[in-house]
């Protein structure tokens, strides 16, 4: 065998076992984008499971205007209804999700301002226990969106970085969509009684 020879084979072994390397480390930071994004979801699952309690909860203690409680009942379908798996997670498709899931915070923001209003209501121990469970969802949601967004962030800076680059495209690996704020988030809700 020629010297040549010798480093070509060696030089490929190097690359292939890099490769490898390269693909295993891949498939652990995707993996942990898909576990991340499992989190994300089941915290919206809660908050859509308590939703049903909570409007039960106002409708047998306050009677008030029926839209509140349609528009929540609306929103938290068109908020289930949207199901991404963790490949779906570009852009556009996370976008279109969080507008579903902005639509129904939005909409749980104003039953709760209605139902502030109604002094019997805050008053039950029930609708206390329901509003505590929401706001600890919401904070679990925000706690789920922010480690989503940290492990989705350091997986696409390895697809994007040299040369996992070059591997990532061979095997199909492709960035992942993050959460962003909306544009609903750049100014502070209005509450009137």
């Amino acid at each position: 065998m020629s010297r040549v020879t010798i480093i070509v084979v060696v030089v490929l072994v190097l690359l292939g076992f890099y490769g490898c390397s390269s693909y295993n480390g891949l498939v652990q930071k995707d993996t942990q984008v898909e576990n991340a994004w499992a989190n994300v979801q089941t915290q919206y699952q809660r908050r859509a499971d308590l939703i049903p309690n909570l409007v039960r909860t106002v409708q047998g203690a306050a009677k008030f205007e029926q839209s509140t409680l349609t528009a929540v009942i609306q929103a938290r379908a068109n908020a289930t209804g949207i199901k991404l798996s963790a490949d779906q997670l570009t852009p556009e498709n996370i976008q279109k999700f969080q507008a579903a899931q902005d639509q129904l915070g939005g909409s749980l923001s104003r039953l709760l301002a209605v139902a502030e209003s109604y002094p019997q209501l805050k008053a039950t121990q029930n609708f206390s226990e329901l509003q505590a469970q929401l706001e600890g969802t919401e904070n679990r949601i925000t706690v789920a969106r922010n480690d989503f967004n940290g492990v989705a962030t350091g997986y696409n800076q390895s697809v994007r970085s040299f040369p996992n680059n070059i591997f990532a495209g061979i095997f199909g690996f492709q960035r992942k969509g993050l959460f962003e704020a909306s544009q609903a988030a750049q100014s502070a809700p209005t509450v009137q009684f």
